[in-house]
């Protein structure tokens, strides 16, 4: 029985994969030297097998065939061989390098200076650090065929350096303007004193892209509000309404509406606004004010919900004063999917923060093992290495077929006329 006969009738999910590509040797005869090298690289252990017989066929084109006693065209003969080594798959294996002289000095092999060069970052070291083997137990943990030679942790740690600065210069640089942002996350990351205060917007069709984020001390205004025009002036188009989704933090809010003007909607989230609530209450009532309170929220239109939670303040402000005013504080930003009358079909999505909560819990796995961080370059590179990692993984969000609802909501409310520019004619 064939593995896809029994995927079907056993109803397994099970990968079956397309057979391999191969190549005869008079293919591998023809290839130029830098398509050698990089066949060569992606075959452990064949490729070790080879690395030597082009190194040797290098010469005996240069320097003619062994034991000639004539030199080649230009007159280079054989003198001797260095030990060396080649880097594949993370790792450095050991060869026998030939040495070639003229009347002039040494001649390099064209082909041994590609084999030997560090070349691009090696993706498979980055990978591995990212997800969890640290630099001084690289050379331990990472697999290699008997006899390579494994790298140091500070020749890790410096290519791991430079491959993580190259992802945080691509992230900071990344053009926005061909992003057609409907709405905008923002939460942050804690990192050993400071936060990272990170943006993730949704798109039209409901993608997740990161957009950008901020060092800060606090979630205060003066940092916030030029980040947010970052985004704008890096393409973030904002011209038909953008539904702005954070956390109660006052500075946020404030940052936000300085830098997006009357063309955005706050959210604040639901969830963190319950939490704020029951914080006030002994905790043998906290669970039966989570359940209240989430079941007003869950009303369909406004009246209904602004209703219900009005009575919840009442009873909070005979029980605990300072509660209600914290359910009172902020209360119709709570609503703002209810006003847009979208609640029903995309408030599972937008009514919290959850989305970014996720990233963050992803961007822990892959950060935890840093014990002491030493600098803001350190964790502006480690944090674009993770989200650039996370993005390509992530799930359009619940609902994304009305988002084009949401955004006729948006123009409607904060009165944006039909003919505004698209984020396509402003790019």
């Amino acid at each position: 029985m064939s593995v896809l006969r029994s995927v079907r009738e056993g109803k397994r999910k099970t990968k079956v994969l397309r057979e391999a590509d191969a190549i005869g040797f008079e293919q591998f005869a023809e290839m130029q030297v830098d398509s050698k090298v990089e066949l060569i690289r992606a075959l452990i252990p064949l490729g070790l097998m080879h690395v030597q017989e082009l190194l040797d066929t290098e010469v005996a084109a240069l320097a003619g065939e062994r034991y000639a006693r004539k030199g080649g065209d230009q007159k280079i003969y054989r003198h001797g061989g260095n030990p060396g080594s080649v880097r594949i798959a993370g790792q450095r294996h050991p060869v026998v390098v030939p040495r070639l002289r003229n009347e002039e000095g040494e001649v390099a092999l064209p082909s041994w200076n590609a084999l030997s060069g560090m070349g691009v970052i090696d993706n498979q070291l980055f990978k591995r650090v990212l997800y969890g083997i640290s630099c001084r137990n690289y050379e331990e943990a990472a697999g290699a065929i008997p006899g390579a030679i494994g790298l140091s942790s500070s020749t890790v740690s410096r290519n791991f350096i430079k491959a993580s600065a190259t992802k945080l210069r691509t992230f900071q640089d990344r053009d926005l303007s061909n992003e057609d942002i409907v709405a905008l996350f923002l939460d942050g990351k804690t990192f050993a004193k400071a936060t990272m205060v990170v943006a993730l917007g949704v798109t039209i069709t409901g993608e997740k892209k990161f957009l950008g984020f901020v060092e800060t001390a606090t979630e205060n205004q003066a940092v916030l509000t030029p980040f947010l025009r970052s985004l704008v002036d890096r393409g973030l188009c904002v011209s038909q309404g953008l539904l702005v989704v954070l956390d109660g933090a006052k500075g946020m809010i404030s940052a936000a509406k300085k830098a997006f003007g009357d063309k955005a909607l706050i959210q604040r989230c639901q969830w963190h606004k319950r939490e704020n609530v029951v914080s006030y209450l002994p905790k043998n009532q906290q669970k039966l004010w989570r359940w209240r309170l989430q079941h007003a929220y869950e009303r369909p239109t406004q009246n209904e919900a602004r209703s219900a939670l009005m009575r919840l303040i009442g009873e909070l402000d005979e029980q605990n004063q300072s509660a209600a005013s914290s359910l009172k504080e902020g209360l119709e930003e709570t609503l703002a999917l209810h006003r847009l009358g979208i609640y029903g079909v995309l408030g599972r999505s937008l009514k919290t923060t959850n989305c970014l909560e996720s990233v963050n819990s992803q961007v822990e796995d892959r950060c935890s093992k840093i014990d002491n961080w030493k600098s803001s370059n350190q964790r502006q590179r480690w944090l674009a290495a993770a989200l650039m990692d996370i993005e390509p993984r992530l799930h359009r969000i619940k609902g994304y077929r009305h988002l084009s609802m949401l955004r006729e909501a948006l123009m409607r409310e904060l009165k944006i006329e039909q003919n505004s520019p698209t984020a396509e004619e402003v790019a």
